[in-house]
């Protein structure tokens, strides 16, 4: 994705390929402007702002805060109300990629086609920007999400304490006895990425019932985006291993360079494509109670399918 300049409702507009639903850009542009304004609206030093916005600014799929996005406007509700929500969880994600390229973790130098934070701008700023986005994350929250917001900053807090844990078990280990090789892949990846994905579902669905988690879309959301998570995982892994590092504007390989527990080595590539098909097919199931409401989840469904990158 390309930011190509603003609209007159000051949306970044982008340009988006891969397969990605022509709605998505449109969607995405409106998430990048909201972005940038939160950031604008903190204090910090310049040297901090320019390294969290190269961090947070610096494009990406959007994912994440286009679920929270589509999850709400499935519910009922309105976009601008979500984009708050939207925005935490995308920080929260960005906060985490900083922190997994550090040298003491995954130790990358390209993150999204140029060098990763600690690379330009040395390891304290990367700790430091990693640091400030998680609780820019909690702030942006707490001032937006209306009724909402109390239930939101709880799902916020759960992903985001999952995902660590989901990063732990993949890099230090410490599984409980019995897990099979397979059990343990799906511990890592329903924390590590499934989390803050199944979180975005959810947080959308609660902004636009105000916080009520009884409302059978919440349910079927939660389903969504926990089988979504999951295939999003699926494919990151086989493209690891069938994609160039300068496709996916990352380093390719690392993962088996390292050992780590995925999806292909655990099954198979052949078992690995298996599973994204039937992960697809259960996030189909749990949109159906959704009426053309849902067609924007639906669309994502093949987008995370089929994407290169």
């Amino acid at each position: 994705m390309r930011a190509v300049g603003e609209n007159e409702k000051g949306a970044i507009e982008v340009k988006i390929g891969d397969g990605a639903p022509e709605w998505m850009g449109r969607r995405v542009g409106v998430i990048e402007a909201a972005l940038a304004d939160r950031v604008r609206r903190v204090w910090m030093p310049d040297n901090l702002r320019e390294a969290v916005e190269y961090a947070l600014l610096g494009g990406g799929k959007r994912l994440r805060p286009v679920l929270v996005c589509e999850a709400c406007v499935a519910c009922g509700g309105d976009v601008d109300v979500s984009l708050d929500a939207a925005c935490a969880l995308e920080m929260v994600h960005c906060f985490s990629l900083v922190h997994d390229d550090l040298p003491a973790l995954d130790d990358d130098e390209m993150r999204r086609g140029r060098a990763t934070v600690h690379v330009r701008y040395g390891e304290a700023m990367g700790v430091l920007v990693g640091d400030s986005l998680l609780n820019l994350a909690f702030q942006t929250l707490s001032m937006g999400g209306g009724g909402a917001s109390g239930a939101c900053l709880g799902e916020l807090a759960r992903a985001t304490n999952a995902m660590i844990g989901g990063q732990v078990l993949d890099t230090l280990g410490g599984f409980e006895e019995g897990l099979g090789l397979e059990e343990r892949v799906v511990r890592v990846h329903e924390n590590k990425t499934g989390a803050l994905i199944r979180a975005a579902c959810r947080m959308g669905a609660l902004v636009a019932k105000g916080g009520d988690e009884s409302d059978i879309r919440v349910g079927a959301l939660t389903r969504y985006g926990e089988a979504v998570g999951l295939m999003f995982q699926v494919v990151d892994d086989l493209l690891d291993v069938e994609q160039s590092s300068e496709h996916l504007g990352k380093r390719a390989g690392k993962d088996d360079e390292a050992g780590k527990l995925t999806y292909p080595n655990a099954m198979g590539v052949e078992g690995a494509r298996a599973e994204i098909a039937r992960l697809g097919g259960v996030a189909k199931s749990a949109l159906g109670v959704f009426d053309e409401e849902g067609e924007g989840l639906r669309g994502l469904i093949g987008y995370l399918e089929q994407r290169t990158r």
